[in-house]
């Protein structure tokens, strides 16, 4: 069974996914992973899209049970025909921006209001998540995952609203109970 969960920044996918890896004995990949190069300030260098896709290719190679959490819109139509389940999560904007704020303190502490660099890295990353909901923004939006959504020759399940994981575990057990 190969999954796929996904969802606005702070949707929960990651949550989600490392969850279900645990409960299910499957191999969990986060795009971000693959997305960005490690550097000493984290998310601020992009692999290219070449390099991404061959190395999640290969890691997933040897598996017929995954999950992958995180976007995959825009990184090929091969993702498209990929997944057995793809499970979308909604958050309503105001709760997922505040765990995003949440995490962010936590990631970074004070740093991200008392660093120049940190604070200009938070303040675009904010504006960026906060673009998510409105239709005209060309980034990652929930109007570009809902087209890419449409394309998909699988089952999508969405899941929207403020659940915990446990919740979200059921949906989904009972989503697979017709496979």
């Amino acid at each position: 069974m190969k999954i796929h969960i996904m969802g606005a920044s702070c949707a929960g996918s990651t949550t989600l996914g490392q969850a279900l890896s645990v409960r299910w004995k499957y191999p969990y990949f986060d795009t971000d992973y693959y997305f960005w190069l490690p550097a000493d300030v984290p998310f601020t260098q992009r692999r290219t899209p070449e390099e991404r896709n061959q190395l999640l290719k290969t890691d997933l190679q040897p598996h017929t049970d995954v999950i992958v959490g995180g976007s995959l819109v825009s990184w090929g139509p091969e993702w498209q025909t990929y997944f057995d389940l793809v499970v979308f999560l909604y958050l309503p904007p105001a709760i997922r921006l505040q765990r995003l704020k949440n995490r962010e303190v936590e990631r970074y502490g004070t740093a991200i209001f008392d660093n120049p660099e940190r604070a200009e890295l938070y303040q675009q990353f904010l504006t960026w998540a906060t673009s998510y909901d409105d239709s005209t923004f060309t980034g990652r939006s929930l109007q570009i995952h809902r087209h890419w959504l449409s394309t998909l020759e699988c089952p999508v399940l969405e899941i929207t609203g403020d659940t915990t994981v446990n919740e979200r575990i059921t949906l989904i057990d009972q989503a697979l109970s017709g496979f």
